[in-house]
C-alpha cells in the first residue's frame, strides 16, 4: 500500500469515526447549532460566512505553547520549509509562541493534521482549501499578493513543443495527466471547463493521476503523458529554477485567473491568539528570497473564503466534486483505482 493511499485511508477512517461519534455523543451540540451549511458535524456556522465559528464554550479554545505551521505539499517540501523560515520567526515575535514547521507530503495528511488539532496555521492549495474548510475547521484569511490585489494563477494545458497538438480538441484519445482528485487546476477545473471546449475527461481521454503538478510537468517532458493541466505558477517556478526548460513546452489553453494557495488558522484557537496571527500575516513583508520563490509577491493579501473562493466552489459543484465526505470518498476511490492501474 502506498503512503498516499495509506494517508487517504487514515483520513477517511478518521472522518467516519468522528462522524459516528458525533451522532452518538453530540446530539445536544447538533441541536444548539442553528446553521451548519456545508460544514462537517464537528463545526457550526451560525454567522453564515461559510467557515467554522469559534467554539461557544470558552473552555474549548486552544492556546498551544508551540504553533505548528506548514505549507501545501505542491512541490519539494524542503524548499518551502526554508522559504518560510523568516516568516515563522516573525510569527514567533508577534504571538510570543514557538513556531515549528510540520512537513507534509500529501493534501490528505495536511487536512488530517488540522482536523485532529495537530496543525494550527497553514497554507492549503486552492482546491483542498474547500475540503479543509468543511472537514477540518480551517479558516482562510490570506493569499500571497501585492499592494493592489492577490496573486492568482491559471489552469494551463501543456504539451511538448515538438508535439502535433495545437488545440485542446487534438487531445482526444491521448494520455493526459491530472494531478490529484482534490486539486483545483489539476483536476476539478478541467472537469468543469474542458467539456465546454469539446474535450470531456474520462470520455474523450483517460485520466491518469500523477500525484502533483511538478510530476505532471516532468511526465509531459519525458513523454509519459501527451499533455497535462497544471497550475501556471507551479510551471513558472519550475522553469525559473531550471527544473525544466520553458521552450520545451507549448501552452495550448489558459483559463481565467484563480486565487493561489490560501493561508489560515484552526477555528478553535484562542481569539486573542487569532488576532495576533492575523496581524502577523497582514503586516509581514516578504524577504527578497521569498519574493523570488513566489513569483514577485511581497505580502499576504487579505481575503475571505465566502467571496474569494466562490469561483472555486462553483467549479467543484460543476465537476460534481463537493467539498464534503462524499467528495472525499469519491477522491479515495479514484486514488485506489489509479493505484490499481499503475500496478498492472
Amino acid at each position: 500500500m502506498t503512503i498516499e493511499k495509506t494517508l487517504t485511508h487514515r483520513l477517511f477512517g478518521a472522518l467516519m469515526i468522528a462522524g459516528f461519534a458525533m451522532v452518538a455523543t453530540s446530539a445536544a451540540w447538533a441541536q444548539e447549532c442553528k446553521n451548519r451549511g456545508e460544514l462537517d458535524e464537528m463545526y457550526c456556522d451560525e454567522d453564515k460566512d461559510l467557515v467554522a465559528d469559534p467554539p461557544k464554550d470558552a473552555s474549548k479554545f486552544k492556546d498551544p505553547s508551540t504553533l505548528v505551521f506548514t505549507y501545501t505539499p505542491v512541490e519539494d517540501p524542503a524548499v518551502y520549509k526554508d522559504a518560510y523560515d523568516d516568516f515563522m520567526k516573525y510569527l514567533e515575535k508577534a504571538t510570543g509562541k514557538k513556531v515549528i514547521y510540520y512537513t507534509v507530503h500529501s493534501n490528505s495528511a495536511q487536512l488530517e493534521a488540522m482536523r485532529s488539532g495537530r496543525l494550527h496555521v497553514a497554507g492549503f492549495s486552492t482546491g483542498p482549501t474547500g475540503f479543509a474548510v468543511n472537514l477540518a475547521g480551517y479558516v482562510p484569511m490570506a493569499v500571497k499578493g501585492h499592494p493592489d490585489g492577490f496573486q492568482g494563477y491559471n489552469l494551463i494545458m501543456i504539451v511538448k513543443k515538438d508535439s502535433p497538438f495545437q488545440a485542446i480538441t487534438d487531445l482526444k484519445g491521448k494520455k493526459i495527466a491530472h494531478t490529484s482528485p482534490s486539486s483545483n487546476s489539476g483536476n476539478l477545473a478541467p472537469r468543469t471547463l474542458f467539456p465546454k471546449l469539446g474535450l470531456v475527461p474520462e470520455k474523450d481521454y483517460e485520466v491518469l493521476y500523477s500525484g502533483k503538478h511538478d510530476q505532471s510537468v516532468l511526465g509531459v517532458s519525458t513523454g509519459d503523458y501527451d499533455a497535462a493541466p497544471v497550475a501556471s505558477d507551479v510551471f513558472n517556478r519550475m522553469v525559473e529554477r531550471g527544473t525544466v526548460k520553458g521552450d520545451d513546452f507549448r501552452i495550448i489553453y489558459r483559463s481565467a485567473k484563480f486565487p493561489t494557495s490560501s493561508f489560515g488558522y484552526a477555528h478553535d484557537l484562542k481569539p486573542e491568539l487569532v488576532q495576533k496571527i492575523i496581524g502577523a500575516f497582514h503586516t509581514y513583508r516578504f524577504t527578497p528570497e521569498m519574493q523570488k520563490t513566489f513569483g514577485g509577491a511581497d505580502r499576504f493579501y487579505p481575503i475571505t473564503y465566502m467571496a474569494d473562493w466562490a469561483i472555486i466552489r462553483d467549479i467543484a459543484v460543476g465537476a460534481n466534486e463537493p467539498f464534503n465526505r462524499s467528495g472525499l470518498e469519491a477522491m479515495r476511490k479514484k486514488e485506489e483505482a489509479d493505484a490499481a492501474k499503475k500496478k498492472k
